[in-house]
């Protein structure tokens, strides 16, 4: 979809997050940082809100709670906390007071104590949508301490508050999945009642599933660049995973695990919720690992750790999707590292950037949209029709590339929170043709490195390329029969060096490709010439394992024309 530009620009509209300073150093845009949900206005708590005790609509959650304080002398808030009321201890009191349509006055008498409080049945939704069942976290933090607060309270404080949140909407899955499968009833989703026949989408299952089976980690296994640079990083750095506790998020066949393993890991706990953790616990018994690693399947959201274990020395995960944070498994490492890293811990990898330039995908039109203009001398044109509003998932070759790439998002992983996933920043792609060329696309790809510090990587380092016919396997197990070459590996802090590897065009392909962002109308550019824009990421509401991307850019020819009318393309990763 493409549009021009409304008055307001879409980054002017929202606040700049209050973690971007953390999160970056570097000039990649990332101080612009906006998080998508300050544009949204029509939030949960916004919602009509119907009173506890009388059949009178408020604007909004916050005036319904303020109408029964006033007029019913019941504060639900202070109810909850008086009784010391848990997430479901709140849901069952709201459903409880709706559903036998208690007074206010009995209401006073309830004690926290009763019967009811540990039945399912006042855990079924007496309303639709009900806002007040959604509201599910204190807000503690008052004025006065916003006002005393030095930045690193702050800090300390919003990251208190988005913990909060995650176990919040962690305890309102657990109770809708119990609403569904428990008590085998119909659940509400975010439009309303889901039908019999219909069962509410769950973004996990379909995921969860895809990984169920072998062609999927033999793609990924058999990616060399991916694989290799994994194994390089933990078997060269002895000295981090020696006698360290290790946890593999979303471990799939546990080959990180068993590198882990093999680099002297004390412990290493492989998380999966796929099937696929049946053939990881059997690979490792194979291998003769059981003693060090523990296989888990569930979700690292609701886990234990085995043995009494709460705190590990390293996470290792290989989280990253299409356009890196399609499928959004990020949200889940950054749980475990809140969970279980401990202080001084270590997030492998240690930061990613996501990168933008200009592609000249001609080839990339010819076979995915142009082809249906003449189809055996029949115009299907038709057939192209919402092609450019899907973003293309293929490989470019490093011919293609117009511009110099820009780092529209920088990740950090020791420090980034899971809101700051969905952004806004602005870029600026200066041409690198040296004629006139018309550009049919942007490109995305992304740079991944390991520090062994876990620090964020100098401003000077260079991600390694990695071209075809390197040999990266090499120095790391035995090729051919052969013995692997002995080279000296890293013993201390002294000594330590970032691995990367690169998933854009320059190096050898990956299981990833890259991400190709198609122009309905291509662009013109000259050796002159800069696009300047912004880029905004957030996940799909439909599904929030993909992706919503809005591209927004003009044109400056050269120095002497002035930039054209700025243009918004609209895409899903999907």
């Amino acid at each position: 979809m493409s549009i021009r530009l409304p008055p307001a620009n879409f980054s002017e509209a929202s606040e700049r997050d209050p973690d971007s300073d953390s999160v970056s150093s570097s000039s990649t845009g990332e101080d612009d940082d906006q998080n998508w949900d300050d544009w949204v206005s029509d939030s949960i708590e916004k919602q009509e809100c119907l009173s506890l005790f009388d059949d009178i609509k408020l604007a909004s959650v916050k005036e319904a709670i303020a109408y029964d304080t006033e007029n019913h002398a019941f504060d639900l808030d202070q109810v909850c906390s008086r009784l010391g009321l848990d997430f479901h201890g709140r849901i069952r009191l709201i459903n409880y007071l709706r559903r036998n349509k208690i007074s206010a006055q009995q209401a006073h008498s309830i004690t926290g104590k009763e019967d009811w409080f540990s039945s399912d049945e006042y855990l079924v939704p007496v309303l639709e949508n009900d806002p007040l069942l959604q509201i599910s976290f204190d807000d503690d933090w008052s004025d006065d301490d916003n006002e005393n607060a030095n930045g690193q309270d702050l800090n300390k404080k919003l990251r208190a508050l988005e913990k909060k949140l995650i176990l919040a909407q962690q305890s309102l899955l657990e109770y809708r999945n119990l609403v569904q499968q428990k008590l085998d009833l119909p659940i509400m989703d975010d439009a309303g009642p889901s039908g019999s026949s219909q069962p509410p989408r769950d973004d996990d299952a379909h995921y969860f599933d895809s990984y169920a089976g072998n062609d999927i980690h033999a793609v990924m296994i058999q990616d060399k660049v991916r694989t290799s640079t994994y194994a390089h990083f933990i078997l060269k750095n002895p000295y981090l995973f020696r006698d360290a506790t290790v946890l593999d998020v979303g471990c799939g066949t546990g080959i990180l695990s068993l590198f882990a393993a093999r680099s002297g890991a004390k412990r290493v706990i492989a998380v999966d919720a796929s099937d696929i953790a049946e053939k990881a616990e059997n690979i490792v018994k194979v291998n003769g690992f059981e003693d060090v690693i523990t296989v888990v399947r569930g979700k690292v959201e609701n886990i234990v750790l085995p043995d009494g274990i709460t705190q590990v020395d390293i996470i290792i995960s290989e989280w990253m999707g299409y356009a890196l944070l399609y499928e959004s498994m990020l949200d889940s490492v950054l749980v475990a590292r809140d969970r279980f890293l401990k202080s001084g811990g270590v997030m492998a990898p240690s930061q990613c950037k996501m990168m933008l330039a200009l592609c000249d995908a001609t080839e990339i039109y010819k076979d995915r949209i142009g082809f249906w203009n003449d189809v055996y001398g029949f115009d299907m044109s038709a057939m192209a029709e919402g092609l450019y509003e899907d973003a293309i998932v293929d490989v470019v070759g490093p011919e293609t590339i117009a511009s110099e790439p820009y780092a529209v998002k920088d990740l950090i992983l020791g420090d980034i929170s899971p809101r700051q996933l969905e952004f806004s920043s602005d870029f600026t792609l200066k041409s690198t043709v040296d004629r006139r060329t018309k550009i049919s696309s942007f490109v995305l790809y992304f740079d991944t490195f390991f520090n062994p510090s876990g620090r964020p990587i100098s401003s000077g380092t260079q991600v390694k390329f990695i071209k075809e016919g390197d040999a990266v396997l090499a120095d790391i197990w035995p090729v051919g029969g052969k013995p692997a070459t002995k080279r000296r590996q890293s013993i201390g802090r002294e000594l330590e060096e970032v691995t990367s590897f690169s998933t854009g065009p320059q190096s050898t392909p990956t299981h990833w490709k890259q991400t190709l962002f198609m122009l309905p109308e291509p662009i013109t550019v000259t050796q002159d010439s800069a696009v300047t824009g912004s880029f905004h990421l957030r996940k799909r509401e439909t599904n929030s394992r993909e992706l919503d991307v809005e591209i927004h850019y003009s044109v400056k020819l050269n120095e002497e024309t002035v930039a054209t009318d700025t243009l918004v393309q609209m895409y899903k990763v999907r």
